[in-house]
């Protein structure tokens, strides 16, 4: 397992985490095995807004007693007083659900509490004018919420929200149809949701992805938005490679499935290589470097995705992603414009161009 540092926080938290929409249908047993699983082989962070109540349990009997070990996000607004998952901007149920959540979790504090599922403005002016966020802001300051975060499927929302809130976790949903255009979620056009990862990297601001097979959608040929199945890897590689990206927080019914998501790890990277995705990319994302790295090996030896996701970071004013590339063993001024990248990028990008508009930008 490899594991990304939120800036904001000091948290070392691993790629593969997990999400808890289907937990529930494991059953007590079968959870508590995979859960555990899942922690054996380098997990340490969990999702939890789970599809039923019954999920909470299970985690509390799996994890209680490595509890200082691991990472929860809970949500602010995701209620279950009904057992199955609701969403409520109401400050009582709020308040009932975090307590019954705690309780079967077995523990007292939080590590990520979240301003939950804010899709559109006036989720978030009702949230604050019903008193959950001061409410969230009050468990912060009291101790149990160690840190704040926010979800979203909006990048207008969500970018919004990170400007007056300041939180140190976006749950954002990435995958290839939502960045494309294509699904339920698939809210905000590519530039849009683009900017919003380099907004997130540039600030700091740790991503945990949700949806990275939308909903299983991508897995599968039938019901892929693209006529062609992607592998679990190709998706959770996609996902990662975005700026600003932590961990994917894929769900899982059984411990075979927390053993295929952990397989991940031992991938060779001809099997995360998510090229073919140039194949069915809209127009308006072509001739666009998506730091896929397809385009390797580059005989002078340069990180070509790297690169560009520098330069893209820079010119959003991070200077962080400046220092970082002027680091580079090689840099754009490395490139001997031999037009193997060009070649090899199935997204169209002039990569060979692109390394002198670099050069030139950075002076070197």
């Amino acid at each position: 397992m490899k594991y990304r540092v939120n800036r904001r926080t000091g948290d070392r938290i691993s790629e593969i985490g997990l999400g808890s929409s289907y937990t529930h249908e494991a059953g007590m047993d079968e959870g508590v095995r995979a859960l555990r699983r899942a922690y054996e082989g380098g997990v340490n962070y969990f999702d939890l807004a789970a599809g039923h109540g019954d999920s909470f349990p299970i985690y509390g009997e799996a994890l209680s007693d490595v509890r200082g070990s691991i990472f929860y996000q809970i949500h602010f607004g995701a209620d279950y007083s009904k057992g199955e998952y609701g969403w409520s901007l109401e400050l009582d149920p709020v308040k009932r659900s975090l307590e019954r959540q705690l309780k079967a979790l077995r523990t007292d504090y939080i590590d990520y509490g979240f301003i939950h599922c804010q899709d559109e403005d006036s989720d978030w002016e009702t949230y604050k004018a019903n008193g959950v966020y001061d409410y969230l802001l009050s468990m912060k300051k009291a101790g149990v919420v160690r840190h704040i975060g926010v979800s979203s499927h909006t990048p207008a929302v969500a970018s919004r929200i990170i400007d007056e809130a300041e939180p140190d976790m976006l749950m954002f949903s990435i995958n290839p149809g939502y960045d494309y255009g294509q699904g339920e979620y698939a809210h905000g056009g590519v530039d849009e949701r683009a900017e919003l990862y380099r907004k997130c990297e540039r600030l700091g601001v740790g991503i945990s992805v949700m949806k990275p097979f939308s909903g299983g959608q991508m897995l599968d040929a039938a019901t892929s938005p693209f006529g062609r199945a992607l592998t679990p890897w190709q998706c959770l590689r996609y996902a990662l490679d975005k700026p600003g990206v932590l961990t994917v927080l894929p769900g899982f019914k059984d411990i075979g499935e927390v053993e295929q998501l952990l397989a991940y790890c031992d991938q060779p990277e001809e099997a995360l290589d998510y090229g073919v995705l140039g194949t069915f990319a809209p127009a308006d994302a072509r001739g666009r470097c998506v730091y896929c790295n397809h385009c390797q090996p580059c005989p002078m030896g340069l990180d070509i995705g790297l690169i560009n996701k520098y330069y893209d970071l820079a010119r959003t004013g991070d200077g962080m992603a400046a220092e970082h590339y002027r680091a580079l063993e090689r840099t754009a001024g490395d490139c001997v414009a031999c037009g193997h990248c060009d070649g090899r990028c199935p997204f169209h990008v002039a990569q060979s161009a692109r390394m002198e508009e670099i050069r030139a930008y950075f002076g070197k």
